[in-house]
């Protein structure tokens, strides 16, 4: 759920403009401004994580960089501010899960000299802007917009997942409102689904006491994979591979092993975003985010993913109709905490 409790303890006069958005994963910030309602967030840039020691550096760059362009005033500071960030949102202090950058919420706001500020989880913000997603953002855009829940799974540094369901406005009136319902999705245990892949996480085991989604289905989890492959297929593995390399490999098809180790990471993402879909009644729709499946192309397509997602037995049928389009594009989690600052007032 959006964190409102902060927001309400610093502002009388909830989000006032001019607002700066940001979406902070483990290896890349991006950040934008909007200086008014009714516009798309501008002047979008990406600052690498490693490059500045917190948050706080980093946004003050990306401010720095807009002054000293001309893009605002060289005085003029964010009134108020919504931060997606690639990690669980429980209290004041915010620790990302794969990057060593924390912070308290209330300082960053003094810091920051917002008068409003709203943390959500990445993923949070991502389902946000499922319902305002244009047809060139999404690969298999569904027809139509069913008023049903909906959900967001995206492998990219980590592995997240949301909801989002319909919420009847307040007193009756005409329409509804959306209520994101943020979750540590990618922390789940893995299923196997074949003996295959059983012995793929018998071997994960050996390096990890718990095999999570996010072990083998993010950015960071596709070397083990990869490691996990050649041990059950009595290969040897290329030391010290990351996932760039192996997706690179394996859509250039001249490296087996990250072949197959991309195939099992889509079939084995099919069934996890099946699993979602169970759990949530996601009618609507399973989006599918983050930053690695959008490079895959056709391979996608091509993929066991969507006959694992229907592959659940009884409730097969209860999937069929369920969609499973591909977020193409990697800002749209700015729009969604854009939305995060609107449902305020």
């Amino acid at each position: 759920m959006v964190e409102t409790s902060i927001a309400s303890a610093l502002s009388t006069s909830l989000a006032p403009f001019p607002w700066l958005l940001a979406d902070v994963g483990g290896s890349n910030a991006r950040f934008a401004w909007m200086s008014g309602p009714g516009q798309a967030p501008q002047h979008v840039r990406t600052l690498s994580v490693a490059e500045y020691p917190q948050l706080v550096d980093a946004a003050r760059a990306y401010l720095n960089g807009l002054a000293v362009s001309g893009l605002i005033g060289s005085a003029e500071l964010p009134a108020s501010a919504a931060l997606a960030v690639a990690t669980a949102v429980t209290g004041d202090v915010v620790r990302f899960t794969n990057s060593a950058w924390s912070f308290s919420q209330h300082q960053l706001a003094d810091q920051l000299g917002v008068q409003t500020l709203v943390v959500l989880n990445d993923f949070e913000a991502l389902a946000l802007s499922l319902p305002r997603l244009r047809p060139e953002q999404v690969q298999g855009a569904p027809l139509g917009r069913p008023v049903a829940p909906m959900a967001v799974v995206g492998p990219g540094t980590g592995l997240g997942v949301a909801g989002l369901m319909p919420h009847q406005r307040a007193g009756g009136g005409a329409g509804v409102t959306w209520l994101a319902i943020p979750g540590e999705g990618g922390h789940a245990t893995l299923a196997p689904a074949d003996d295959f892949e059983c012995e793929l996480l018998s071997a994960a085991r050996r390096e990890f006491p718990h095999v999570s989604a996010e072990r083998f289905l993010s950015g960071i989890g596709l070397p083990v994979l990869y490691r996990a492959v050649a041990q059950v297929a009595g290969q040897r593995a290329v030391p010290e591979v990351d996932g760039k390399w192996i997706v690179e490999r394996a859509l250039a098809d001249d490296d087996a092993l990250a072949t197959r180790t991309l195939d099992t990471f889509c079939a084995m993402l099919g069934s996890f975003a099946g699993s979602v879909a169970l759990t949530l009644g996601a009618r609507g729709g399973v989006y599918i985010g983050g930053g690695i499946v959008p490079r895959l192309g056709d391979r996608f397509t091509r993929s066991a993913f969507r006959q694992r997602f229907e592959a659940k037995g009884r409730f097969s049928a209860f999937l069929q109709p369920i969609p499973t389009p591909v977020i193409t594009d990697t800002l749209a989690a700015l729009d969604g905490a854009a939305q995060a600052l609107t449902q305020l007032s």
